[in-house]
């Protein structure tokens, strides 16, 4: 399967400069799952400047009804 990195690119949401997977979408995933996590793109944009990207982050937003 061929990496859309350049189409995933233009929905990344993700604030980390440094990042090396944005765009790399199964990347991404595998390494924020590993941790616990969820990756910038299921938060909103202020959320997701937190940093804070648990999943326990992430339902607290959902039970706010903010996601």
């Amino acid at each position: 399967m061929e990496c859309k990195k350049d189409a995933n690119l233009k929905n990344c949401n993700c604030s980390y400069e440094p990042c090396d997977r944005k765009g790399m979408c199964c990347d991404c995933i595998s390494y924020h799952i590993k941790k616990r996590a969820l990756p910038a793109c299921a938060f909103p944009n202020d959320a997701e400047k937190s940093f804070d990207r648990s999943f326990e982050h992430f339902a607290r937003l959902v039970s706010e009804n903010k996601v």
